[in-house]
């Protein structure tokens, strides 16, 4: 998606990717597991929100960088 990049932290991103693993592809951070739940999913793609922040705005890497 456009404007968002994978989270710089490696170690966190490591952590999502077993979550994803475990789950089949689906979210970690959802309760439930469809259609609308693999990711990316669909609260991602249609509203730009990444709730386990595997995904994360372009604009806070460069907050982070500034710091």
């Amino acid at each position: 998606m456009k404007n968002f990049r994978i989270n710089p932290d490696q170690k966190y991103v490591d952590i999502i990717i077993k979550g994803l693993e475990k789950k089949n592809g689906h979210c970690p951070c959802r309760v439930n597991v469809d259609d609308t739940t693999l990711c990316p999913c669909d609260e991602f793609i249609n509203e730009g929100i990444c709730k386990c922040k595997l995904y994360i705005p372009i604009e806070d890497i460069d907050k982070d960088n500034h710091k």
